[in-house]
């Protein structure tokens, strides 16, 4: 599932090509997960005004009363930006043309979506924006509201770190980084968190995070972003699909543990609280 660090490579490898683009048609494919939410040919002759992003969503400004449009990329999609591409497949569910080249959407399982709203403060944004947490690559993200939430929670660490409420875009891969690099336990409830490791934790969040969008992304099967570079974080995971190879750190046998239905990956030495 494309996580905070591939939808943010994703918008930087298109927006500033996109900006001022003039809309020339806008086709959408099989039905994603949730409906567009206006006639596409009421976008035509709109212009984009930016691009930006919420947690796991993309929303392209549109310019002065015409809204926005929020895209997900759900569990496999992906977004493609170039001045043409070749005729869509049966897995592009959404196109928009502008006069400074091709967004389309391409997501195999359906469960991404492209929705537009009237303005941010519309309820269908509203519904998808409001419950996100503080965004880790932010200011707003500082160590004294982290560790605030962390004692008001009593879920194990790692489930509350993906769950988003708390801080987005810690995904399942960045989990298991983020908790290894601050030496936590993963199944460490989050209120035994004190203060030192809280700010440990708040510092590696913000590093792995930082590195991985430098990285361009985690690419395991199929991410690319918008201008078909795929991701390189991937290799330099500490433990995260290394399991029973030895931790980088101290040579012991990285560990698989199954923590809601997730993958969780540790070294039992380094990781000791």
């Amino acid at each position: 599932m494309p996580e905070l660090p591939e939808v943010e490579v994703t918008r930087r490898s298109f927006a500033d090509a996109i900006a001022g683009a003039r809309i020339g048609s806008v086709t959408l494919g099989k039905p994603l997960r949730w409906a567009l939410g206006l006639d596409p040919a009421q976008l035509v002759g709109r212009r984009v005004a930016g691009v930006r992003r919420r947690g796991k969503y993309l929303l392209v400004d549109l310019d002065e009363g015409a809204g926005l449009l929020l895209i997900h990329l759900g569990m496999s999609g992906s977004l493609r930006f170039a001045p043409s591409l070749p005729p869509p497949g049966g897995h592009d569910h959404f196109e928009m043309v502008t006069d400074r080249g091709v967004l389309r959407l391409h997501d195999p399982r359906r469960f991404g979506a492209v929705v537009w709203a009237g303005a941010e403060a519309d309820p269908v944004a509203v519904k998808l924006l409001q419950g996100l947490g503080m965004e880790p690559l932010s200011d707003d993200f500082t160590a004294e509201r982290f560790l605030t939430g962390l004692r008001a929670s009593r879920t194990p660490i790692k489930p509350l770190l993906l769950g988003g409420k708390l801080v987005v875009g810690v995904g399942n891969i960045y989990a298991s980084e983020v908790l290894f690099l601050a030496g936590i336990r993963p199944t460490v409830k989050a209120s035994a968190i004190g203060p030192q490791r809280a700010r440990r934790l708040h510092a590696a969040i913000r590093e792995v995070l930082a590195r991985a969008v430098e990285r361009g992304g985690t690419t395991l099967r199929d991410f690319s972003s918008a201008d078909g570079n795929a991701g390189h974080f991937q290799l330099e995971a500490n433990v995260y699909g290394r399991d029973g190879l030895p931790c980088r750190a101290c040579g012991t046998a990285v560990r698989l543990l199954r923590q809601g239905q997730r993958s969780t990956y540790y070294c039992i030495r380094c990781q000791r609280a």
